[in-house]
């Protein structure tokens, strides 16, 4: 046989034999802005907030219409995200780490988070932004699976320090430049571990109040400083979107935006549609846009309104990436979130979520339940009466105003159609008693068994800060 022949045909057998390389797991960017409402991005229908990057991320993944976030204020929001678990199962009760809750309380470093179960599978994991679920360091990022941390650890209204790691951030600390060195300290974590899979957390302080400008972006919007720092944070998720397709790493990098809550009561946030704000279990503080964007693995330009939670990402995410989530957890906290990868690959299989519960920020009861279109408010007060709820149009600020004036019992209920009352002002639990005999025997079980998988907030001292 000719030698060269015989020299190919070896190749070809040795290459069948071989077995085939393994395609590489996909990296993670988890971004999170905070405060930020459900009507305040372009895509979204924003008539003044210019969001170009976002819009773009929007029609080439799938856009979620009906995403709810993990709670209706900072610290149990972020908990839930962090551990696809409702954050009473974290033992939280009422408010946020610092106001309602002890700045020297946090989240137990026992609770698996989805930092600890990327970085089991030899992800690299960072986190860039605004930590708020513990300011001790057993409660901290570095003690809840992250290898490296540029975070503060309450709300920017709260504190004026900036840690690396275990050190301070020795430059002066400026509100209005913390977006920007958010996104610095994302790149070089993206730069340095190019190599590997990485898992990205980026929670934005943007648009938190006090709202202030970059000075670079002062004056840009034309809808005051609010769309100013709206739109810088839009330009620098455009910055990190650059530098993965500078490194080639674009095509197996998904990117999920979303915001930790509904709009501050008193900040030109908006929900249109929807009414209700922070601190509120009525749509407009628990739904809040997202997008989920994946060039390699989801179909462009969909929107989607099934109902999906934050607290689902944690297994999403997971499944997306190959990882066996259920095998890492040891049922504390125990997990809510479903897996809904099928729904934002835009396969056509059965949607895995129908129910949800919510909560108001200061109640470790739930206040209501969505299953399919309808909601039960198991008290009217809380959908009328409570804590943003008179925030809204002027028509819909109008009609919750008379129909605070018909609650006549304690735990007189408020059932809704979401579908054709977005606004949440129709009251329907007389007309459909059925509906409501429905959603409270749904109800019941998922209530009951909230305490199963319970940790307790735990104690974890402030450090004082170790100057470099």
């Amino acid at each position: 046989m000719n030698p060269l022949l015989r020299t190919l045909i070896s190749a070809v057998f040795l290459a069948t034999q071989l077995p085939a390389e393994e395609p590489a797991r996909p990296n993670v960017i988890l971004i999170m802005a905070d405060d930020l409402g459900y009507h305040d991005l372009g895509c979204y229908g924003h008539e003044k907030i210019r969001t170009p990057v976002l819009d773009r991320l929007a029609s080439e993944g799938v856009r979620l219409t009906n995403f709810h976030s993990g709670a209706t204020v900072c610290t149990p929001s972020r908990m839930a995200l962090m551990t696809g678990a409702y954050p009473v199962r974290l033992g939280w009760t009422q408010g946020v780490v610092g106001y309602l809750i002890p700045n020297d309380q946090g989240m137990s470093p026992e609770a698996l988070t989805i930092a600890e179960i990327f970085r089991s599978e030899q992800y690299a994991t960072g986190i860039s932004g605004k930590w708020h679920i513990g300011s001790g360091p057993a409660t901290g990022p570095l003690a809840q699976g992250f290898d490296e941390a540029y975070h503060i650890k309450l709300s920017n209204n709260q504190t004026k320090q900036v840690w690396q790691g275990e050190q301070l951030d020795p430059r002066p600390f400026d509100n209005r430049l913390l977006t920007e060195r958010f996104t610095e300290s994302a790149i070089r974590f993206i730069r340095a571990k190019s190599e590997k899979p990485f898992f990205l957390y980026l929670p934005f302080t943007a648009p938190h109040f006090p709202v202030q400008a970059h000075p670079e972006w002062a004056g840009r919007s034309s809808f005051g400083e609010y769309g100013d720092v709206v739109e810088e944070m839009d330009f620098r998720i455009g910055e990190i979107i650059k530098v993965l397709e500078e490194l080639k790493l674009r095509e197996r990098t998904i990117i999920v935006f979303t915001s930790d809550n509904g709009p501050q009561a008193d900040q030109p946030a908006r929900a249109t549609p929807y009414r209700g704000a922070k601190w509120s279990a009525l749509e407009g503080g628990t739904r809040v846009p997202c997008i989920v964007n994946w060039p390699g693995g989801i179909a462009a330009g969909r929107v989607s309104d099934q109902l999906i939670a934050a607290i689902d990402l944690l297994p999403s995410l997971s499944r997306a990436c190959g990882i066996d989530w259920r095998a890492k957890s040891k049922g504390q906290p125990k997990i809510d979130g479903v897996d809904v990868w099928e729904t934002l690959r835009g396969d056509k299989t059965e949607h895995q979520r129908h129910t949800l519960l919510h909560w108001q920020g200061k109640s470790p009861e739930p206040q209501a339940i969505t299953h399919e279109s309808w909601k039960l408010f198991f008290n009217a007060k809380d959908a009328f009466d409570g804590p943003g709820t008179d925030f809204g149009t002027p028509e819909q600020v109008t009609a919750s105003a008379h129909l605070r004036k018909t609650i006549s019992a304690e735990n007189q209920p408020a059932l809704f159609h979401l579908t054709d009352d977005p606004s949440e002002i129709i009251d329907r639990s007389t007309k459909d008693p059925d509906q409501v005999k429905n959603l409270l025997e749904i109800a019941k079980p998922l209530r009951a068994e909230l305490s199963v998988g319970k940790l307790p907030l735990v104690q974890s001292k402030p450090e004082k800060g170790k100057q470099p």
